[in-house]
C-alpha cells in the first residue's frame, strides 16, 4: 500500500465515524472493483435502481454491471419524449435506490452539491428509499467553506466546460457567480443529516474520481 493509500484510509476511517453521528451509512472502498462490490452487496436482487448524471459512476463501470443483473432500472436516456423523460423523473422519486456521486464531502460529515434542473439533489433529500453516494477520496475538502469553494471553483466550471455551456467560467476558468441561462449552478446544497438513519449512504472509493 503506497503512503496516499495509507493516508486516504486514516482519512476515510475519521470522515466514516463522522457520517454516522450524522445518520449517515459510509464505507471505504480502496478500489474500484471493491466499491462496486460493495454497492451490488448493498442493492439486492429485483430492486428498483435510478442515477443522476456522474463521471463517476462511468468510471466505475457500475451501471455496466448492474444491466446484466435481475434489477429494474429506470434509465432516463431511454425516453423518448418530453413528456416520457418528466414521468420517468416523477417515477425516480419512488424508486428503492439512487445513485449519484458527490462534488466535495467533509471530514467531518457534510456532502455538498452543485446542481442545474436540482432532480439530483431532489432525489438526496427526498423520495428513494435509499441513496448510494460515491466520492472519489479526490473530493475531499477540508472544511465545509473549502468544500463549496471546491464546487464553485473547481467542479461546476469543469462540468460547464464538458457541456459547452458558454458560461463565463467556460472562457476564463473561474467562477463570477453568473446568472448565464445555461449554467448548471443552480441549486446549492449542503447535507448535514439525514432525518431518516441510514437512508443515505456514502461508498468512500480510495481513487481518483469524476471533477
Amino acid at each position: 500500500m503506497t503512503p496516499k493509500q495509507r493516508y486516504f484510509k486514516l482519512i476515510a476511517e475519521t470522515t466514516i465515524k463522522s457520517f454516522a453521528k450524522r445518520q449517515i451509512e459510509a464505507f471505504y472502498c480502496e478500489d474500484k472493483e471493491s466499491a462496486v462490490q460493495k454497492a451490488l452487496e448493498l442493492m439486492p436482487q429485483g430492486s428498483s435502481i435510478g442515477w443522476g448524471g456522474s463521471q463517476t459512476l462511468g468510471q466505475l463501470g457500475l451501471m455496466d454491471r448492474i444491466a446484466q443483473g435481475g434489477y429494474t432500472l429506470y434509465d432516463r436516456l431511454s425516453a423518448k419524449t418530453p413528456e416520457a423523460v418528466r414521468e420517468m423523473k416523477r417515477d425516480l422519486f419512488t424508486c428503492d435506490y439512487f445513485l449519484m456521486s458527490t462534488n466535495a464531502f467533509t471530514p467531518d460529515g457534510h456532502l455538498v452539491n452543485m446542481d442545474g434542473t436540482g432532480n439530483r439533489v431532489a432525489y438526496l433529500c427526498y423520495g428513494p428509499q435509499n441513496v448510494l453516494v460515491f466520492a472519489g477520496m479526490n473530493k475531499l475538502a477540508p472544511d465545509l467553506e473549502s468544500a463549496i469553494t471546491r464546487v464553485r471553483q473547481y467542479a461546476a466550471p469543469v462540468n460547464n466546460v464538458r457541456l459547452d455551456t458558454g458560461t463565463p467560467c467556460t472562457h476564463n476558468g473561474k467562477c463570477s457567480d453568473c446568472t448565464h441561462e445555461k449554467t448548471v449552478c443552480c441549486q446549492l446544497v449542503i447535507t448535514r443529516f439525514s432525518a431518516a438513519p441510514g437512508r443515505i449512504k456514502v461508498i468512500l472509493v480510495g481513487d481518483e474520481l469524476g471533477f
